[in-house]
């Protein structure tokens, strides 16, 4: 079901569940759960975020091979994919890609945009249905007919 109140917000979303190695020696802590607190607290003191950001946890993302992991999406925007994030030392540059991502019409990042570590470590990008994308073709066959 559809949540009504992310409409035309850009939206974060924070795998709480990956494990990064790490818990040992955090307290048993998951990294995903201690990237989200990195990013909750180095935001509290910024003024440079969009206006109606929505972040989320996820009770986990399947990217389990890439922790840890974050999402950005939006209705009529590209969705981006990150993982390999290290709780300590990559949650500002989560919060300084989220303006640009907010700033463009279909949420596009060219690589070059977004910072070192969201550059690396991209999973996927997923276009927007429906979209004007000059990077998103006419569709080959619109009527795909299920198997018998």
């Amino acid at each position: 079901m559809s949540d009504p109140s992310l409409e035309g917000r850009v939206v974060l979303s924070v795998c709480t569940r990956c494990r990064d190695g790490r818990e040992d020696s955090h307290g048993d802590v998951r990294g995903g759960a201690r990237l989200a607190g990195a990013i909750a607290r180095a935001a509290a003191g910024r003024g440079d975020l969009p206006n109606g950001l929505a972040v989320r946890g996820v009770a986990c993302m399947s990217q389990c091979r890439r922790p840890c992991t974050i999402a950005l999406s939006g209705h009529g925007r590209f969705t981006y994919v990150f993982g390999d994030l290290d709780p300590h030392r990559h949650a500002h540059a989560v919060l300084d890609v989220l303006a640009p991502y907010a700033a463009t019409q279909e949420g596009f990042l060219a690589r070059g945009e977004r910072p070192e570590p969201l550059r690396a470590g991209i999973l996927g990008r997923i276009p927007p249905i429906p979209t004007t994308s000059p990077l998103v073709g006419p569709l080959f066959r619109e009527d795909l007919e299920t198997p018998a």
